[in-house]
């Protein structure tokens, strides 16, 4: 009885899945028309991924080589890093994680925006990039910068602590992501945000290959399966989505 029941359960996961895929996204932000797609507007072509699968997985250990590439000042120009932050609205005081901050290229515009009264949790998986992180936040003079040694499966953030979480170029290569994005709520405080920035899933000059990218209505499904509500969806960045959702 108890395996069946797992499968019912599994199944309607599915089927609840298929259905937020699928429905209209009524506009796709409840804040209104702010960010939503141009009416009539082609949709944009992308591969069919399995839900919540990662479509990328590839190790980021040598962070020499990943600095050159993620801290290349002529990314400045199409991340907007000030941009994002400021999309963010973060204040004095609040608590932040960027996760899979990478090299911390967005460490210090997060640092300076929750000032020194608050915290940036910069959480990385690879021990390389966590020392790499924590040296940068020493020569940057950000001491609300803490690097955090995630699991691949958790943050390992404390529970209840952060106000908003701000995951760019990464939410494509997180694996088993309900669980994952189940589990992340308990880190979040009571009506805490997260912020996904990832690639538009069409041809790009800059960015991933094709195969590896989301369309946004797979990213909207699956938050929305996980049990968050999207608030907001700033079209600010000209190569990748911007889409901000809500904890209950």
């Amino acid at each position: 009885m108890r395996a069946r029941h797992h499968t019912i359960v599994a199944a309607a996961t599915v089927v609840a899945f298929a259905v937020l895929l699928t429905a209209p996204l009524r506009g796709e932000c409840e804040e209104g028309a702010r960010g939503t797609a141009t009416p009539g507007a082609t949709p944009s072509p992308a591969a069919t991924h399995v839900p919540f699968a990662a479509t990328s997985t590839h190790p980021f250990d040598d962070a020499k080589y990943w600095s050159s590439i993620f801290d290349d000042p002529a990314r400045d120009a199409w991340q907007k890093p000030a941009d994002v932050v400021a999309a963010l609205g973060l204040r004095s005081g609040m608590v932040v994680a960027d996760l899979g901050a990478g090299t911390g290229y967005f460490s210090r515009y997060l640092s300076a925006a929750v000032g020194e009264r608050g915290t940036v949790f910069a959480v990385e998986t690879e021990p390389n990039l966590v020392a790499h992180l924590r040296a940068r936040a020493e020569r940057e003079h950000t001491a609300n910068v803490t690097p955090v040694l995630a699991s691949f499966d958790d943050t390992r953030l404390p529970a209840a602590s952060v106000d908003v979480v701000l995951i760019v170029d990464t939410y494509h290569h997180l694996d088993a992501r309900l669980g994952y994005l189940t589990r992340l709520r308990r880190a979040l405080k009571p009506h805490g945000r997260i912020a996904i920035v990832d690639w538009q899933a069409t041809p790009l000059p800059v960015g991933p290959p094709m195969e590896h990218k989301l369309a946004r209505e797979q990213v909207i499904a699956e938050m929305q399966a996980a049990g968050y509500r999207l608030v907001a969806a700033p079209p600010i960045l000209p190569y990748q989505y911007v889409l901000v959702f809500e904890a209950p």
